[in-house]
């Protein structure tokens, strides 16, 4: 499950995965956009479910010095030993560049840099090192942790995907369909050993379908405008069907972007339906390949209305516990 949820405050949140534990899921997943960092949701999490395993997906390589990330990742490995995987990735111009004043140039350089320097550092080795996009001048850390954490790398097409599998211990997806994971997962080429395939999928679990897709066709305006996941949809072959999205955003034509989003777009990107059928859908993922289905939960109706008690009864009907392959 991703965390933290939306609307839940951070100190509320010990009874959330305790209700999560419960009912059987075994990971948790934190993002960084503009809500929490990613990395105090999970320092709770180590602290309050001692056993569930922490993962961040993802921490943008641009926003965090190359030391200073080193330092939290093994601070939280630390925490939680054995069970941390940290996620890192380019994001995007909006956060790195607009929101934290750091120029976004040459994302897959700066990420396999940063992905290098991560290896070494969580090992507790001096690095001593120009790289193509900075250097590290005498670096190590002072608490390396005693299992350094797994490394993915957010990749979405075969450049980043095929560095992820090159070098990092497993690879992130997002905003994919089930359909798309076996042409995505292709692109990898060999992998290590122990290699994770990860992604993220989005889930309104409410039969209210003209609800769930209202809120899909929004997300999916807002997000697949951005450059690179417009170049993601077009490799995938989408270009037909996002099209005359993307044809209306560029004139500035927001309600025609929206409104040009088909349902079937939508139903492919944005899993909805009953829990029990929701989960059914996150199992089509795992039969394609992906070995670590991690459920970024979207508002609904029912859990607006019910609150702690409708999260809770959803949960144990969404979560994995009773699902062959998890």
């Amino acid at each position: 499950m991703t965390v933290p949820l939306s609307g839940v405050p951070l100190a509320d949140h010990a009874g959330i995965y305790s209700t999560l534990a419960q009912a059987g899921f075994t990971d948790l997943w934190s993002s960084e956009v503009a809500g929490v960092d990613a990395f105090t949701p999970l320092a709770l999490a180590a602290a309050w479910q001692p056993e569930l395993r922490l993962g961040t997906a993802i921490v943008p390589v641009f926003t965090r010095g190359p030391g200073l990330l080193a330092m939290t990742a093994a601070a939280l490995a630390e925490a939680a030993p054995g069970r941390f995987a940290l996620g890192i990735g380019a994001s995007s111009p909006v956060l790195v560049r607009d929101w934290n004043a750091v120029p976004f140039t040459e994302p897959y350089r700066r990420t396999r840099d940063m992905l290098r320097f991560l290896r070494a550092a969580l090992r507790g080795e001096a690095v001593d090192e120009q790289y193509d996009t900075f250097a590290v001048r005498r670096f190590r850390l002072e608490r390396p942790p005693a299992v350094p954490p797994a490394i993915l790398l957010a990749a979405l097409r075969p450049r980043m995907l095929r560095l992820a599998g090159a070098e990092a211990d497993g690879v992130i997806l997002n905003w994919l369909a089930a359909s798309d994971v076996p042409r995505v997962v292709a692109e990898v080429g060999e992998r290590r050993e122990g290699f994770e395939v990860a992604a993220r999928i989005f889930v309104c679990p409410t039969e209210d379908a003209g609800y769930a897709r209202n809120l899909g066709r929004r997300m999916i305006t807002a997000y697949l405008t951005v450059p690179a996941y417009a170049e993601f949809h077009r490799w995938l072959g989408r270009e037909s069907v996002l099209g005359p999205v993307w044809e209306a955003w560029a004139a500035g034509d927001r309600r025609g972007a929206l409104a040009a989003v088909p349902d079937e777009l939508v139903d492919d990107l944005v899993l909805h339906g009953s829990p029990e059928e929701c989960r059914a859908q996150v199992q089509r993922y795992a039969d394609a390949g992906v070995a670590t289905p991690v459920i970024a939960l979207l508002p609904t109706p029912e859990l607006e209305a019910g609150g702690t008690a409708a999260f809770a009864t959803m949960a144990a009907r969404l979560g994995p516990t009773t699902v062959e392959g998890f």
